[in-house]
């Protein structure tokens, strides 16, 4: 068995536990493998926020096969549901085939021939805060869905439901549900709501002439957008697995992490 770690350097926890994920896997004669032999990898650890694995589930995906123990070492951790404490009698299980793994499927977008895997969202916004308000006209193949006048809208995995899509109002969806969230941004006409949309279409967006914007994926991967110019975004084949901790389950999560339901005074 061979596994890789990816950790986040800035962080002094993360490198803590990095060092000590180390010598675990040493004494259970477990080889290590770079970052870059991600295809020879059965598993790999992600040590960090939700952003290391942002970063990384770019890496991950060219191996279809690898099992991800996320481990929490920033703040909110709501995709790395693993306590540091909970890693290693989590990964005793894992080598006795005792896991929980919840698969959470990725979004393909097209512009100008690029195609970016998404693990949580695509945004297209303004490109400044000053900018005029967006006119985003969104299709299917098949027919029109809305003429959004907005700062910009929000296409989102039920992974990414609960990130930047939840705190500009969108729903909370569960991860095994194959659908897409557009949610508004500062729309014009307060009507204009979220939605959620069948995982089986393909969406098309396209700004309206002479205005520019921008599409930034997964908070990190940022391109200007041209007016006229199509952005295509569907459902990819590509997922990636996660490990759980033998306890948690997604209201869990929900409850620990969003305070769900929870008495506000």
């Amino acid at each position: 068995m061979k596994g890789t770690i990816i950790y986040n350097e800035d962080k002094k926890e993360a490198i803590k536990l990095y060092n000590e994920f180390k010598s675990f896997f040493f004494k259970k004669k477990i080889e290590i493998v770079p970052e870059t032999y991600i295809l020879k990898a059965d598993f790999a650890v992600v040590i960090g926020g939700d952003g290391t694995l942002l970063r990384a589930s770019k890496t991950l995906i060219k191996n279809k096969n690898i099992d991800v123990f996320a481990v929490n070492a920033g703040s909110l951790g709501f995709l790395t549901e693993i306590k540091a404490e909970e890693f290693e009698p989590t990964f005793e299980n894992y080598l006795l085939g005792k896991i929980k793994r919840e698969s959470r499927q990725l979004l393909k977008v097209i512009i100008r021939d690029e195609e970016i895997d998404v693990l949580n969202e695509v945004v297209i916004s303004k490109k400044m805060a000053s900018s005029k308000i967006l006119n985003i006209f969104m299709s299917t193949e098949k027919t029109k869905i809305c003429n959004y006048k907005a700062d910009g809208i929000i296409v989102a995995t039920p992974t990414g439901s609960t990130a930047y899509s939840l705190s500009a109002g969108g729903p909370i969806v569960m991860p095994q549900i194959k659908a897409m969230v557009v949610t508004p941004l500062a729309p014009h006409n307060l009507a204009t709501r979220p939605i959620i949309i069948s995982g089986e279409e393909k969406l098309i967006l396209t700004l309206n002439p002479e205005q520019k914007g921008c599409i930034i994926v997964d908070g990190e991967i940022e391109r200007d957008l041209q007016d006229t110019e199509n952005v295509l975004i569907y459902y990819s084949e590509k997922k990636i697995n996660l490990i759980l901790p033998e306890d948690r389950d997604y209201y869990g999560i929900l409850r620990d992490k969003l305070k769900w339901g929870d008495n506000l005074c």
